[in-house]
């Protein structure tokens, strides 16, 4: 398995609606087993982003999926920034045993 998990901060004010987009978009992309957005307690504009993927190769062949090129179009104007991004290799836990 393949995880990542980032930290995106919005430019000010905008946080809700890039969560929306990202929301929208977070579905039907083959291999993912865990799409989890959270908002960061401590920062009003940010949020924090866990995913957990079959493999590396289906979280790079995602980004060339149309829905997400598009979320990617729209949020990119919200978007102020990128910060905490940590690969990580998951082994278990709740919610991986239903993988999809």
């Amino acid at each position: 398995m393949y995880g990542l998990i980032g930290r995106m901060t919005a430019q000010p004010g905008k946080r809700d609606e890039l969560l929306s987009i990202l929301t929208e978009s977070s579905d039907a992309m083959p291999g993912c087993l865990s799409y989890i957005i959270a908002l960061d307690p401590a920062n009003d504009d940010a949020i924090w982003i866990t995913e957990v993927w079959d493999s590396e190769a289906s979280h790079k062949a995602s980004l060339s999926l149309p829905a997400v090129q598009a979320a990617i179009g729209k949020a990119r104007p919200l978007i102020a920034g990128f910060d905490n991004r940590t690969e990580t290799k998951p082994v278990s836990g709740y919610g991986l045993a239903g993988k999809r």
